[in-house]
C-alpha cells in the first residue's frame, strides 16, 4: 500500500483509507461481525487510516472501530468527529466539543484521537472558539490533529489562524466536483484533503440499482441522483466509465478511486464497504495508473459531475 501525508505537518496514512459510516448507518441493514472482520481485513491489506464519527450510531460505530483496531492501535490513524446533535442540528459549543471528545475516547478505547474533525460548521459558534477548544485538547494530549468537514475558504482560513488545520474532509468524486473550487485554498495552507463518498455513495460501482430497489433505511432510496431522469443519465455515464475501466483491466470503482488519487498527492479517499471482496477491489485502485488520455476521457464523460444534487435539500453553502 502506498502512503500519503495528510497536510504538511500531518500523519502519514495509506493512500486509500476506510470510511466506517456505512457499517452502522444510512445504507440499510448491516451485520456488525461482518463490519468488524472487514475492518481487520483492511488493516491486513495495508489500510492504516480509519474514519468514524459520534453521529454514526451515537457511539456504536466508534465502539466497533475501537474493538476492530484493538491490538494494532499504534499502527493506525483514527479520525472521528464532533458537532452534530441527535436531531442533526449543529452544536460546536466548547463544552459540547469537550463532552463529545471524552465520549469518543471512551467508545474507541484509546487515550488520544489522531484527527478530530468538526463535522459541520456551526453558524452559531465562532470558528475561532472551535479551533481554540481543539487546540486546548491537543495541548492536553487528547487529540493530535484538527480537521474540518464541509467548510469553506473563509472558515478554513480563520480556523487555521488559531490552530493549524491538518485535513479538510468533504465529498469528492468523479460524480461530485464542487469542492475543486476550495482545493487551491487547502493547498496554499498545506492542508490535506480527505474525500468521502469517493464512489458516489455506491453509484460508481457495478451494483447500482434504481432508488426503489433499496431498503427504506438506505439513503439512496431518496438521493436525487437515483431519482427518475437523473438515474438514467448517471447510469449511462457509469456504463461509459466501465468501458474505459475494462480497457485498462480494472473495475469502474477502481477507475473512480484512481481518478481521485490522480488529482493530487494531497488527496486521500476513504471508501466504505461491509464486504471484503469490495474492500480488496477498492485497495487495488492504488496500482491503477491513469494516463492524461484516460483523464481527458473521464472529463468528457462527466465534465461537471453527476446529474442531480448530492442532497435533496440542495448543495451546502461553503463560507
Amino acid at each position: 500500500m502506498h502512503k500519503r501525508r495528510l497536510g504538511v505537518n500531518g500523519p502519514d496514512v495509506s493512500a486509500i483509507g476506510y470510511g466506517a459510516m456505512g457499517i452502522t448507518l444510512w445504507y440499510g441493514s448491516s451485520d456488525e461481525q461482518q463490519g468488524f472482520e472487514t475492518i481487520r481485513r483492511a488493516y491486513d491489506l495495508g489500510v492504516t487510516f480509519f474514519d468514524t464519527a459520534e453521529v454514526y450510531g451515537w457511539g456504536e460505530n466508534e465502539k466497533l472501530v475501537g474493538r476492530a483496531l484493538k491490538g494494532i492501535r499504534e499502527n493506525v490513524v483514527v479520525a472521528t468527529k464532533f458537532g452534530l446533535t441527535r436531531e442533526y442540528a449543529t452544536d460546536s459549543r466548547p463544552e459540547h466539543i469537550r463532552e463529545v471528545t471524552e465520549n469518543s475516547l471512551r467508545y474507541l478505547g484509546v487515550d488520544h484521537i489522531d484527527i478530530l474533525y468538526q463535522h459541520r460548521v456551526d453558524p452559531n459558534v465562532p470558528i475561532e472558539d472551535v479551533a481554540g477548544t481543539v487546540k486546548d485538547l491537543i495541548q492536553q494530549g487528547k487529540v493530535k490533529y484538527f480537521g474540518l468537514s464541509e467548510a469553506g475558504p473563509q472558515t478554513i482560513r480563520r480556523a487555521h489562524a488559531v490552530q493549524p488545520v491538518t485535513a479538510l474532509q468533504t465529498e469528492y468524486s468523479v460524480f461530485e466536483r464542487d469542492v475543486e473550487a476550495i482545493l487551491p485554498v487547502t493547498r496554499e495552507l498545506g492542508i490535506g484533503f480527505v474525500a468521502y463518498s469517493p464512489l458516489g455513495r455506491g453509484f460508481l460501482t457495478a451494483a447500482v440499482k434504481p432508488a426503489a430497489g433499496y431498503e427504506e433505511t438506505d439513503m439512496r432510496r431518496f438521493d436525487p441522483r437515483w431519482q427518475p431522469g437523473n438515474f438514467e443519465k448517471n447510469r449511462e455515464a457509469v456504463r461509459e466509465l466501465t468501458v474505459l475501466a475494462e480497457q485498462k483491466g480494472a473495475t469502474v470503482s477502481q477507475l473512480a478511486l484512481a481518478w481521485l488519487l490522480a488529482q493530487g498527492d494531497d488527496i486521500v479517499p476513504i471508501p466504505g464497504t461491509r464486504r471484503q471482496d469490495r474492500l480488496i477491489e477498492n485497495v487495488g485502485a492504488v496500482d491503477l495508473n491513469l494516463t492524461q488520455e484516460d483523464l481527458d476521457r473521464i472529463k468528457q464523460i462527466l465534465p461537471h459531475g453527476a446529474f442531480g444534487e448530492r442532497y435533496s435539500s440542495g448543495a451546502p453553502e461553503w463560507i
